[in-house]
């Protein structure tokens, strides 16, 4: 009786053999002596050849006026938006009052003479 193996893909079961970064790569040993791989200089990992040419040069006052605008406008439509839900949460409170039956719920303020 012979034994049946399921049949897998080699995309399943692949080693990769782990070359540190810091060693040399491995020397070939063909005949009486040693051969070393060429090296190539890798290229450096600059964004330069992304680059393309502009028509005009940056106005950076224009950027940093329209970067106050913006910081000004969230900070505004923050204090909108937390001065809204103080608001609905004191409605809501007055409102869970009055429908309690009690008569009490909103505050007087009087003016100091």
């Amino acid at each position: 009786m012979t034994t049946r193996r399921p049949i897998s893909s080699d995309d399943e079961h692949r080693v990769l053999q782990f070359r540190p970064r810091t060693s040399p790569s491995p020397a070939v040993h063909r005949g009486s002596g040693t051969v070393q791989p060429l090296r190539v200089a890798p290229e450096p990992l600059d964004l330069s050849r992304y680059e393309q040419p502009r028509a005009e040069p940056d106005d950076f006052r224009h950027r940093m006026l329209a970067n106050i605008a913006a910081l000004a406008f969230t900070i505004a439509l923050t204090a909108i938006g937390i001065w809204l839900a103080v608001s609905i949460a004191d409605l809501r409170r007055t409102q869970d009052c009055v429908l309690m039956g009690r008569r009490d719920c909103v505050k007087i303020t009087t003016p100091h003479i």
